[in-house]
């Protein structure tokens, strides 16, 4: 069994079958509409600049709306902050944590904010090619581990995960991508039930 390239091909299968296409002509309407008050999104922050509230895992430092990023249950999010939490929490800050260039510290583990992007998407479209181009880094990081590199522990980088492996890490960031990717087609179902003419 390559267990390799089965992680790997069950994201890719989902990615290219079902998420992929469920992405397909996103608008900048269903991408931030709030389906009830009270929802996380991305909205301008003091700058102008698109900011996610509250903090998401490794998301942007910003809390706004007076949302607590403790509270219990967590509100719904729009598809603005779904698809962030997928493209930031899931596989940037894991591809600068272990596929990185260099340009963040070693000791910077996995929940640093120094591994986020400085720059988010402004609209849909935007938001759409920033998901893919986080997706194909995560991918063609973990297509290149072999068996060896799948089992070793995260060690620091990982911070409280330091004894996982990597290949815990791609079932987790696999599993999380399919739950939020599954609810993001559901809000556009509703969105399409609610608004198409």
């Amino acid at each position: 069994m390559e267990w390799g390239a089965l992680l790997v091909g069950q994201l890719e299968f989902y990615w290219d079958e079902h998420f992929g296409p469920r992405l397909d002509g996103l608008t900048d309407a269903e991408y931030l509409w709030e389906p009830v008050e009270g929802c996380w999104s991305v909205r301008p922050g003091p700058d102008g600049r698109p900011v996610m509230d509250p903090v998401s895992n490794a998301a942007m430092d910003s809390v706004t709306d007076s949302e607590s990023p403790d509270a219990k249950p967590e509100p719904i999010t729009t598809i603005a902050w779904r698809m962030l939490h997928i493209g930031i929490g899931c596989f940037a800050t894991r591809v600068s944590t272990f596929f990185g260039d260099g340009s963040v510290p070693d000791d910077a583990d996995m929940f640093d904010p120094r591994h986020e992007p400085t720059e988010l998407p402004t609209s849909a479209a935007e938001a759409v090619d920033f998901l893919d181009r986080s997706y194909g880094a995560w991918h063609a990081g973990i297509a290149g581990l072999d068996d060896d590199a799948l089992a070793q522990p995260l060690g620091p980088k990982g911070s409280f995960f330091a004894d996982d492996s990597m290949a815990a890490l791609i079932v987790h960031v696999s599993r999380e991508v399919m739950h939020h990717g599954g609810e993001i087609g559901v809000l556009r179902d509703l969105y399409r039930a609610r608004y198409a003419s």
